[in-house]
């Protein structure tokens, strides 16, 4: 068990556990855009270490970029996306491959799939590393999965409750 400020988190899924999983979808992408040059858009600042882990193990030519958004206070989505740093790269006629660190409500996806569907990409496919299927409030297509996870808070491999946690190599779940 670990503490972070007032709350009290326990393991979830190993930094192992992970890896492996990362690992295996990197393979898929690698297949999936073989002979492309696909554009990645990071949503920072929870998605920055599984991007990494990604990008690094995915076997393509590729770029790139990040945006900023933000959905979150406290442990609970708020339901609505305030974009803080924007997309200022040409997409027109790129595969997109979104990474995001967690799926849960499908609001903030569906509003930046949105966004970038408008500036006429060749393709948009999301890679998140977790998924809660029963938060979701609006349909999401998501075309890489890491782990679909119960609707409960997390913290962790990039994850953070009020800003701390991020560091730590393994997710944890409120206690």
């Amino acid at each position: 068990m670990i503490n972070i400020l007032d709350k009290k988190f326990t393991p979830l899924i190993s930094r192992e556990v992970i890896e492996s999983r990362i690992a295996q979808i990197a393979a898929e992408i690698t297949k999936d855009y073989e002979g492309s040059c696909p554009l990645f858009i990071v949503v920072l600042n929870g998605a920055f270490l599984f991007a990494s882990e990604l990008v690094k193990r995915t076997a393509l030519s590729c770029e790139i970029t990040f945006i900023r958004l933000a959905s979150y206070s406290k442990t609970m989505s708020t339901g609505s996306v305030r974009e803080i740093i924007g997309l200022d790269d040409n997409i027109t006629g790129r595969d997109i491959i979104i990474i995001e660190d967690i799926v849960d409500t499908g609001l903030t996806m569906a509003q930046l799939v949105k966004q970038i569907e408008n500036l006429n990409p060749a393709s948009v496919a999301i890679a998140t590393l977790l998924h809660k299927p029963d938060a979701l409030k609006t349909p999401i297509e998501i075309r890489y999965t890491g782990f679909d996870i119960e609707n409960k808070f997390v913290v962790g491999y990039g994850l953070d409750y009020d800003g701390l946690g991020r560091n730590l190599d393994a997710l944890y779940v409120l206690a």
